[in-house]
């Protein structure tokens, strides 16, 4: 029931981490910056605001916004807080989340085509062309976790990357390095895409929201942020060390989840935005990356 209740809780709990990030940011720079509670509080303001409808949109561009909105609901039902999560009914396959991810890209997709807007189908076509990449990285390195699980159910892989004993494998190196990957292109973070960009040539997950407003884009940018939760969390309880009990995995699930706020802060500080041409490469070496542990867990290689 608990595990429950906090998997309803990133409901909110997902507008934090951005904020978090945002602030942090700016305090390295030399900077005052934002709120952390400054997402909360944009959300507040759109949603008062009247939706402004472009010519031309059909039932795909009303369509839209709710259907993402809703697969990012399911898809916090799927994955699972510390290793533990409520019975809702859709179970917890990594293969299911990986579907309603897609989901919700292609709906955004066709919202920008059935706009027809010039920067808007620019921004899907490049998130487009990463997406062939992120997807196949982020079902390599669920692949990688579910290995010594011999399961895709998330809740089995979060307990068989608990403890020290999984560190001595080679493969969960590789992973948690490919993972890094998934993090930033799943959350459009630099120097895959700069999320503070207000240039319509430049941008990628922003470009597709150019033809929203009021509540429409509301739901979209609480999207955007649940996602950023997610793939933060599955890093998290995957990926970095924590014990098998629920007490102890939440209490370094928390711990984690902050000094993954530091270092996004951290990289997009001291990295430049890429070249968007140049992305496509460094998501196939993670690709290369998440194939090569899958490889030594075959062979049983340990570090």
């Amino acid at each position: 029931m608990i595990a429950a209740v906090l998997q309803l809780a990133g409901v909110l709990l997902a507008l934090l981490v951005p904020g978090t990030i945002q602030t942090l940011k700016a305090r390295l720079q030399g900077r005052r910056g934002p709120s952390p509670l400054q997402p909360y509080r944009t959300l507040r303001r759109l949603w008062k605001k009247s939706s402004v409808v472009p010519e031309g949109a059909g039932v795909v561009y009303w369509l839209a916004p709710p259907l993402i909105a809703a697969c990012m609901l399911v898809a916090l039902a799927i994955v699972p807080v510390a290793g533990r999560a409520g019975d809702f009914g859709i179970g917890h396959d990594a293969l299911a989340l990986i579907g309603v991810l897609a989901l919700a890209r292609f709906a955004q997709a066709a919202s920008a085509w059935d706009t027809g807007n010039g920067f808007s189908l620019m921004g899907v076509a490049r998130d487009g062309t990463l997406a062939v990449f992120a997807e196949a990285l982020l079902a390599l390195t669920l692949l990688v976790a579910a290995l010594p699980a011999h399961s895709t159910d998330l809740r089995a892989m979060v307990l068989a990357a608990a403890g020290m004993h999984i560190w001595q494998q080679a493969a969960h190196w590789c992973g948690a390095a490919a993972f890094v990957l998934v993090i930033l292109v799943e959350t459009g973070r630099q120097p895959v895409d700069n999320p503070d960009t207000h240039l319509e040539l430049t941008m990628i997950h922003e470009g597709p929201l150019l033809e929203y407003a009021g509540r429409d884009l509301a739901l979209l940018q609480w999207s955007a942020q649940a996602r950023h939760w997610m793939v933060l969390l599955l890093g998290a309880e995957l990926f970095a060390p924590h014990p098998a009990s629920f007490v102890g995995a939440l209490a370094a699930l928390v711990a984690t989840l902050a000094a993954e706020c530091v270092a996004l802060a951290l990289i997009e500080t001291a990295q430049a935005k890429m070249r968007t041409l140049r992305v496509p490469a460094l998501l196939g070496l993670g690709c290369l990356v998440a194939l090569a542990g899958i490889g030594t867990f075959i062979a049983g290689v340990a570090t």
